[in-house]
């Protein structure tokens, strides 16, 4: 495996693959009251093509690249994720709904090659095309790996769910309601997982938005049906790439559990514990991991931030809504790893992958976990989440409370965290073995990797 080298380089194939997730520039020009665009930012760097030796231990990865390398274990182990619910495969019996644009050429080979190098048992991608499938091109590239990491993380962590890939034939606002509704309509998902956004700042119209209003409507449809949503925080601070703190949308939608991000430190090797987690937040020298030697610029950072559009649901005790509502891991440095087989050639192979696009099918992944244990749907999450998070005892058991970093980065001021919620965090990463004990006490649940 060679080494990863150390400059980096924003658009080309076999470096450092960015798709930006805030509108290009500061304070960049709104969008139209009716129309809408939806970016994605998935972080990926090569981890080189060979296979002898991998997959390395996070110390193995740290050492030759700089960075760390998570994989299905690992993450099982240090959020203590059960691989078996009541005998079965952990999410067996529940479905989990993907939106993405364009979608990839390769995501079912991606996912096969990801099985077998992890020892995960095979699954079929079901695909939907509500309004056609698009030819795929490079520029489409970003969503592409969007759709990789977002299929191959549901089934490392809910290996036992179906998996309904719904394709939008493009970013548009319109495509992705239209995709998102052919979702909720045919009942293709216990959860959904939406890892894209647009900045509240770019959006013509706020709350007027036509698109915006029309997907509230769909959201309220979704979790009345039972459905649970999730969407990613962002992943360029809290202000998203603009001056000013601004939530990222449609995470900040109080429909929609927003999953924010942090960087994990675990202990072990083989078998796992989780150490230490911190805001992830690349601008930050205190918070920066491993030295912080890989990029001469910052990768990026959590969102969460006020909401400008929607006003704080009942369970927060902010005027306005806020984000993030829980995290997981994200950081570049704190890697997963993702296969991406549609670049061609040697560029083909496994990538460091960060950014709020892992939170969202993450937890979506491990809500699907908890209504197999449950034996039915929780609609929308959030109040469940935040209900537990207000008992001392169960918060306790349930949530890893992240208390140090915060998310300011340029050109934006942030925010800090602190015990309890906090706006980077929210209510902090899961302990699922707890949130098993308190939403579905008599599940049987099984450690062992299949």
């Amino acid at each position: 495996m060679r080494h990863v080298t150390k400059s980096i380089t924003t658009t080309a194939i076999g470096g450092l693959l960015l798709a930006a997730l805030a509108v290009p520039g500061i304070g960049g020009a709104s969008t139209s009251s009716s129309g809408l665009t939806y970016q994605v930012s998935p972080i990926a760097i090569p981890a080189g093509h060979a296979t002898s030796g991998f997959p390395y231990t996070p110390n193995q990865c740290v050492t030759l690249f700089g960075l760390a390398c998570y994989t299905p274990v690992i993450l099982h182990d240090a959020y203590q994720i059960p691989w078996t619910v009541n005998g079965s495969l952990a999410g067996t019996g529940t479905q989990v709904a993907i939106i993405d644009a364009y979608g990839s050429p390769t995501v079912q080979q991606d996912l096969n090659v990801y099985d077998q190098t992890f020892g995960l048992p095979a699954t079929t991608v079901h695909v939907f095309y509500p309004e056609g499938k698009v030819t795929y091109n490079v520029h489409q590239a970003g969503w592409a790996e969007e759709t990789s990491l977002d299929v191959q993380t549901v089934h490392d962590l809910a290996p036992g769910a179906k998996i309904n890939l719904v394709v939008a034939s493009s970013p548009g606002g319109n495509d992705i309601n239209n995709a998102i509704a052919f979702a909720v309509n045919n009942h293709l998902g216990n959860v959904l997982s939406m890892s894209f956004g647009a900045p509240e700042a770019a959006i013509g119209g706020g709350g007027n938005n036509l698109q915006v209003q029309q997907a509230h409507a769909i959201f309220q449809q979704a979790t009345s049906q039972g459905m649970s949503l999730f969407a990613s925080s962002g992943d360029s601070g809290a202000g998203n790439g603009y001056t000013s703190p601004n939530a990222l949308y449609p995470a900040s939608d109080p429909q929609v559990v927003a999953t924010g991000g942090t960087d994990l430190f675990v202990s072990g090797n083989g078998r796992y514990t989780w150490k230490s987690e911190t805001v992830w937040n690349d601008a930050n020298p205190a918070t920066c991991p491993f030295g912080c030697d890989y990029a001469k610029t910052p990768f990026g950072a959590t969102g969460g931030a006020p909401s400008s559009i929607f006003p704080a649901p009942s369970w927060q005790t902010s005027t306005m809504r806020t984000t993030s509502d829980v995290a997981f891991n994200s950081g570049v440095y704190t890697a997963t790893m993702i296969y991406l087989g549609f670049l061609g050639g040697n560029n083909n192979g496994f990538y460091f992958f960060g950014g709020t696009s892992e939170a969202s099918p993450s937890w979506a992944a491990i809500t699907a976990d908890l209504v197999q244990a449950r034996g039915s749907d929780f609609g929308q999450f959030a109040p469940t989440l935040y209900g537990i998070a207000a008992q001392p005892r169960t918060y306790a058991k349930d949530f890893h409370d992240i208390t140090f970093g915060n998310n300011a980065f340029p050109p934006s001021s942030g925010f800090a965290a602190g015990a309890g919620y906090d706006l980077p965090t929210g209510l902090g990463t899961p302990i699922v073995s707890g949130l098993m004990a308190t939403l579905a006490p008599s599940a049987t649940l099984g450690y062992t990797a299949p």
